[in-house]
């Protein structure tokens, strides 16, 4: 499916030289703020409190968020999962609160915020056990907020869950890498690797330069970001590859130029209508979304980018040629149809 065909191919590989500059000062740049500035990890990451709270209507999330930047909380992570009553909290670390104080003191502030008054009610669970629960009650007796859980996430498991993280984005290199290589060419690995790697460090230092929180869901977007620029190169290789064994008379920098230029219309169809859905995530999709939606359209973007001119540019650099691609054909034995 095509909205349009060019005719004459855009010679993308003439200025392969100064996108290439581009995006190595992109990328140093990201370093350099990961370097300085660090991510701003969330609580997954460096620990806190994990607070679940019921309200008997649907929570009002700003309203919640504003209470808790007045106590000094910065960005609160507030989330509603299961039903539009149900809340999650996740609080950082504070020196100034330690401990059980820190789910008190929010449970106490929200509860002002709701006029009522926190106390201990004993309830009865589905086994028969009687436990007892922080409740918020208004002046006519009824519950306005209720306690569910409150879990305290060491640094240890931040810890834990980093390093898991980081070996997930190892295997998915390694994994991708791997693949490219038995499908195409080793060159062709590193040029996709390179290019991949260029879109995720470009992703982190944004989220660095900008202290945007770095949690869970955003690592999620960024291993997604890592297969889908891996398609868009996958496409462009596999013209690459379909060319060279119909135009043999191109060179390879004519080969490699034809071959985005035929995919811009299916990477403007198929890269548009995603782009679409993340930016209805990110304009749409409430706070719970927000980085996780930023960090697919920095993705996305990079990542036609690096598909087009940089890991056709490195594969181009490394001396890719229709030989590494298409096995030569052995010539027939001289022997071969002779009649005895």
């Amino acid at each position: 499916m095509e909205f349009f065909k060019i005719k004459r191919d855009i010679p993308f590989m003439r200025h392969a030289l100064i996108f290439n500059v581009i995006s190595a000062l992109t990328f140093v740049a990201a370093v350099f703020f990961l370097v300085t500035k660090h991510l701003h990890f969330s609580v997954e990451f460096t620990g806190g409190t994990v607070m679940e709270l019921r309200y008997p209507h649907a929570a009002e999330q700003e309203k919640i968020r504003h209470t808790l930047e007045k106590l000094g909380y910065e960005q609160p992570e507030v989330t509603s999962f299961g039903t539009a009553q149900d809340i999650m909290l996740r609080l950082p670390i504070r020196k100034d609160v330690a401990g059980s104080g820190t789910s008190a003191t929010v449970f106490n502030a929200l509860c002002a915020a709701e006029s009522g008054t926190p106390k201990q009610v004993q309830i009865t669970t589905d086994k028969g056990e009687n436990v007892a629960r922080t409740s918020c009650v208004n002046a006519a007796g009824a519950e306005v907020l209720s306690q569910q859980r409150v879990e305290f996430v060491g640094p240890q498991v931040g810890d834990e869950l980093a390093q898991n993280g980081l070996n997930a984005l190892i295997m998915v290199v390694v994994g991708v890498m791997i693949y490219l290589a038995v499908r195409f060419e080793w060159k062709f690995a590193v040029a996709a690797i390179v290019a991949n790697l260029h879109d995720v460090v470009i992703i982190l230092g944004f989220f660095a330069f900008f202290q945007w929180e770095f949690s869970l869901t955003v690592l999620a977007a960024v291993l997604a970001v890592l297969g889908y620029s891996v398609n868009e190169s996958v496409v462009i290789f596999d013209r690459i590859r379909e060319t060279f064994r119909k135009e043999r008379k191109l060179s390879v920098t004519q080969v490699i130029d034809h071959a985005i230029t035929s995919t811009i219309s299916r990477t403007i169809i198929t890269h548009g209508c995603t782009e679409m859905m993340v930016l209805s995530m990110l304009f749409f999709g409430g706070q719970t979304l927000h980085y996780f939606a930023i960090a697919l359209t920095i993705g996305i973007l990079f990542g036609i980018y690096s598909s087009v001119f940089v890991a056709a540019a490195i594969a181009m650099w490394l001396g890719v040629k229709r030989e590494d691609l298409i096995k030569p054909i052995k010539a027939k034995d001289e022997t071969d149809g002779a009649v005895v």
